[in-house]
Formats: C-alpha cells, structure tokens, sequence
C-alpha cells in the first residue's frame, strides 16, 4: 500500500467521520442551531477538515440526504429494460423508494429540512437544486419507457413526481408531519402496486402491457 492510498484512505473516513457526525448534529438540533464547529468537534477534525470537503452546511446537507439514498438503494437501482413487462420494472423502482420512505434516519433529517426551508425559502430551493444535481431514477426510467414508444408523455419529470405524490401521500407525509408509523412490508406492497397500477392506466401506449 503506497502513502497516496493511504492518504485516500484516510480521507475517506474522515469523509465519513464528518457526514455520521453531521447526522447526529441536525438530527438532534436541527439545521439552524447546527454548526460546522459541533459537527467537526463531534467527527474529532479541524473545522477547517470540514470545509475541505463541505464548502457550507447547505451542501453537507445535501451531500447526507444523496448518501441515505444511495444507501436504500443497495446498489444502483436498474434501468429501463425494453424486452421486459413494465410493470414488474416499475414496482421495483417503486419499493426501492419506498425503502428509503421507510428509514427513521431519512425521515428525521427529512422533517430538518423542512423545518429549515419554511424559515428560509431561498435556502429550500438551494438544497433542492443540490438534491436534483444527479436525476433522480423514477425520471430516468419513464424518460427511457417512454423515448421506446411504451409510455405516452411528453413531461417525465411531470409524470415522475405525479407517481412520487402517490407513493409519498401514504409513505412520507404522514410519518413527517403527523408522526405516524412506517409502512409494513405489506402496506409497502400495496401502496407500490397501486400506484403502478394507477400510473399505467394513464401513461402506458399499446405496447405498455407487454
């Protein structure tokens, strides 16, 4: 092992030492009374170690969010695939969201960000401009369906965040605002199953049900 691995290495945990303390921090004073010193006192680096990797709170922010998701995800979720039925594809896009829906740590940081955007607006659509720097895989996937004729819509962001709004109405708000339960395994199912069956209703063309 040469010094510049190691030096890699030790980068990389203090990446990771930064983002476990980052989480502990909002989760347990939400984003405003969060600093960058507390979280770098809690990691055991320099605030200035910090800095070098999150250039504000805002991005380390973003940057823990895209990690859980990535996480939930065990792995990069498949895309489209042309010589497969629709709607197995779909409901596997769909509980690997609900995954995520369901982590209490998601869910805590979830209810930060909100808290944090009602008191400043321009800072809501900063981290939701950061969150939408990779496209999201819901996007990606009616894009694909529909560029091969499958799916009938001009607006896959559009049709995305519709189908989102029928997985989150069950899966999201109601454990972030009202503080009720995660969905079992088999409320997931059905919340997925659904939702893809009320979305290809509207937007699968002929070739949808093959």
């Amino acid at each position: 092992m040469g010094p510049c691995t190691t030096f890699l290495r030790l980068t990389d945990r203090k990446r990771a030492a930064i983002i476990d303390a980052a989480i502990e921090e909002f989760r347990a004073a939400g984003f405003e009374a969060t600093s960058m010193d507390r979280i770098a006192a809690r990691a055991s680096v320099s605030k200035r170690t910090v800095y070098n990797h999150f250039p504000s709170k805002e991005v380390l922010f973003a940057a823990i969010l895209r990690q859980l998701w990535d996480q939930s995800d065990a792995g990069n979720a498949p895309g489209y695939r042309a010589d497969q039925p629709l709607r197995p594809q779909l409901l596997d896009l769909l509980m690997r969201k609900l995954k995520l829906l369901n982590d209490e740590a998601f869910l805590s940081l979830a209810r930060v960000a909100i808290a944090a955007g009602i008191h400043s607006p321009e800072r809501a659509r900063d981290m939701v401009a950061r969150m939408g720097e990779r496209e999201e895989d819901l996007t990606v996937w009616i894009r694909a369906a529909a560029g091969d004729g499958r799916l009938k819509t001009a607006e896959p962001l559009f049709a995305a965040l519709q189908l989102q709004g029928l997985v989150k109405a069950f899966a999201f708000w109601p454990q972030v605002t009202m503080g009720q339960p995660p969905l079992s395994k088999a409320e997931q199912k059905k919340v997925a199953e659904s939702a893809a069956d009320m979305f290809l209703a509207q937007y699968a063309g002929e070739r949808g049900a093959e």
